[in-house]
């Protein structure tokens, strides 16, 4: 069950990330299947109360980048992430936990970064205005977090 949970979970990443980087957003049917799948996970391999626990801990995640949000807009006056990023770090909160998060967005963003870089060496004029997709890098910190708590590599 975890092998194929990891492989569905797999393919709702490429989907989010080609959804997202074509047209700038994260549908909500990919973070309500990634989050349902998450807590199919942990009820087939726990229990109910787990599953319960694990949707609380998503729901605390979700809170909290979105009072970032909030934060950051009050303070910039843009928006840093959208919704779509939070409700999707919500639903990756199901799958990692609380203790996930800190790698999960340190894959992303220095995979985002690799990405700047790359794209600065290759010439393409960045600025401080530059909007950038970020659920394919967040998508990827998922996945490389979750591997590593599943299967240690």
């Amino acid at each position: 069950m975890a092998i194929l949970s990891f492989a569905l979970l797999c393919a709702l990443c490429a989907v989010l990330a080609w959804i997202d980087i074509r047209h700038g957003i994260i549908p909500d049917w990919v973070n309500g299947a990634i989050a349902g799948l998450g807590l199919l996970r942990m009820f087939m391999a726990a229990d109910f109360v787990a599953s319960l626990a694990a949707f609380g801990e998503g729901a605390v995640i979700g809170a909290v980048f979105w009072l970032l949000r909030r934060l950051y807009f009050a303070l910039r006056g843009i928006q840093g992430l959208g919704l779509g990023d939070i409700k999707f770090l919500a639903a990756a909160g199901i799958w990692v936990g609380i203790e996930g998060v800190p790698m999960l967005l340190l894959v992303a963003t220095l995979t985002a970064l690799a990405c700047v870089g790359a794209m600065q060496v290759s010439g393409r004029a960045l600025t401080a205005q530059t909007a950038m997709s970020f659920g394919p890098f967040l998508a990827a910190g998922l996945l490389v977090t979750s591997a590593f708590q599943q299967y240690g590599f």
